[in-house]
């Protein structure tokens, strides 16, 4: 799955603070789990889709390129229910993930990564107590949001290069001619942005207040 880049747009949802939109998909998360109908999951999707589209005015293919990036996820889930639980169970739990991973794209969508990870900074701050570092947990989220996409777009160009090549193969076998070389760039790009971040001193303790000075 990938996150939803910003997009920058004059609207309500953009001019929105932070915070309160990520408390509204906590608040939306909550309900889909807590009231789990079809009308109130049919609801929370209808909802979520016209707040996307109509509202933020969000280009189409921002949620399409979502929905289809689970599609298989939710096929599957759908195809497991029917398996063991029954029809009405696996359709709630299909559309009770979609509404919530359209909820999540419409809030990175609208929403710039900084004033996420300052909002969650500010949430931490009172783990500073335990030895805590709000910063450190601030860039992890900072770096997960960037990696997705730019994991996604790697993917996208092996995929490219094997079919220019002729390699494009379906199935199981495309997919570890896929994830191999994927897995290759990934393990070179952790190694580079740990040395960048070492070279900064991302790991530095800082000194508190009072404590031994440097002479």
């Amino acid at each position: 799955m990938t996150l939803a880049l910003y997009v920058p747009r004059a609207s309500p949802v953009h001019r929105t603070p932070a915070g309160w939109k990520l408390l509204a998909l906590a608040g939306l998360s909550a309900l889909v789990f807590t009231a789990p109908t079809l009308p109130v999951v049919c609801g929370a999707l209808v909802a979520v889709v016209a707040l996307g589209l109509v509202v933020a005015r969000l280009p189409v293919a921002v949620l399409g390129r979502e929905t289809r990036a689970v599609l298989w996820w939710l096929g599957a889930l759908f195809a497991l229910h029917l398996l063991v639980t029954d029809v009405l169970t696996g359709t709630l739990t299909v559309l009770r993930l979609l509404t919530l991973v359209l909820a999540a794209a419409v809030v990175t969508a609208t929403t710039r990564v900084t004033a996420m990870v300052a909002v969650i900074e500010r949430v931490c701050r009172p783990l500073e107590w335990v030895g805590v570092r709000p910063a450190r947990i601030g860039l992890v989220i900072a770096m997960a949001l960037r990696f997705i996409p730019l994991i996604s777009e790697r993917a996208g160009r092996i995929r490219q290069a094997q079919a220019a090549r002729g390699g494009s193969v379906r199935g199981l076998r495309g997919l570890s001619t896929t994830l191999v070389p994927l897995l290759v760039q990934v393990l070179q790009l952790a190694h580079t942005v740990s040395e960048a971040l070492d070279a900064r001193g991302a790991d530095d303790v800082p000194l508190r207040r009072g404590g031994p000075r440097a002479a």
